[in-house]
């Protein structure tokens, strides 16, 4: 039986922008004629995805990512290519698939402000003519879940960041929806709140089965949650495969910044491939592989470190090494 739900075929999209010349001059001429530039925001991608999958889109900005999911999504058209999402065409709007899938953008909110948070479940509920029994089921389901009880007769202005960014899982979530696509969910959140929000969307993908597209540009909302990543740069995918096996292959690299409590004026390490980035009396940052991590730890503790923090490599990072390397796709 086919479980596909998202199925694109050579998609591509592309923009004509305008380009005017400086000053009052370029302005006038304009007016007679103008100069436009086409841009290839996605080009002949290619795109499974099954139901239940939960899947990484990554690459640096402009990438295509979001260009990607206002496809899926009907919200724009493609120029060219076939795309099919849930058995319909995305772009004819009609309101059988609007019901069917939802969309949480961490930069745009879908929240009226001046509502309280029950008010405005109450309107979504009238959107998407939930019926009552499930309206109280799901909400209670939900606030019960997301531990936000005590909120629900305030007004969405006054939530902080993290609050609102639940509130708006909720609002996406509450028609039982199959597909739910997210464009950067954890933007500007503290880390409790990011790690909230991911075991958050791990239960909902799990008990209810919502097939999740997340783009994020944070390695740990891909790694924690997602077992497939796609990876895009200039609007082709370059990547399709495990994540696990993606970090394994081309994230070579982690940042230590290591801090003291009496300055440290030099420090001679036997780990051979650890670099220096930075060097001050009270703090020594590195860059050092994956393999070489732990004994470069190990080294470091013995020289009464007040506090270390270890990174991974930024998604650019790691985009432009596959770009480099060559992109072995995996379909």
């Amino acid at each position: 039986m086919d479980h596909t739900i998202i199925r694109t075929e050579n998609l591509v999209k592309t923009y004509r922008r305008y380009k005017k010349k400086e000053g009052l001059r370029g302005s006038v001429s304009s007016l007679w004629k103008r100069d436009y530039e086409e841009k290839t925001a996605v080009n002949q991608v290619n795109l499974s995805v099954e139901k239940g999958e939960f899947i990484g889109l990554i690459g640096p900005n402009g990438a295509g990512k979001t260009t990607l999911i206002k496809m899926l999504t009907g919200i724009i058209a493609p120029t060219e290519g076939k795309i099919d999402v849930l058995g319909y065409y995305p772009n004819a709007l009609k309101n059988a698939f609007k019901k069917q899938f939802a969309v949480v953008m961490g930069q745009k909110s879908q929240l009226f402000f001046e509502l309280t948070v029950n008010d405005t479940l109450r309107l979504f509920k009238e959107i998407y003519e939930i019926s009552e029994e499930d309206f109280q089921k799901n909400k209670n389901y939900f606030v019960e879940l997301f531990g936000v009880r005590e909120l629900m007769d305030v007004q969405v202005r006054t939530l902080s960041l993290g609050e609102r960014m639940k509130m708006e899982l909720i609002v996406a979530l509450l028609h039982n929806p199959k597909i739910l696509f997210l464009d950067e969910p954890t933007i500007g959140l503290d880390a409790v709140a990011s790690k909230q929000i991911r075991n958050f969307l791990k239960e909902i993908n799990r008990e209810k089965g919502t097939t999740i597209l997340l783009t994020s540009h944070y390695m740990e909302d891909i790694k924690a949650l997602c077992k497939r990543t796609v990876v895009m740069t200039h609007g082709a995918k370059i990547y399709d495969g495990r994540t696990e096996e993606l970090f394994e292959k081309y994230q070579k690299n982690k940042k230590i910044t290591v801090s003291f409590d009496e300055p440290v004026k030099c420090i001679a390490l036997k780990t051979f491939d650890a670099a220096l980035m930075e060097n001050s009396p009270y703090k020594k940052v590195y860059e050092v592989s994956r393999q070489s991590a732990k004994d470069l730890l190990t080294e470091l503790m013995e020289f009464g470190t007040k506090d270390i923090a270890i990174e991974e490599e930024e998604i650019g990072v790691i985009v432009e090494r596959i770009y480099q390397e060559g992109s072995d796709c995996h379909e």
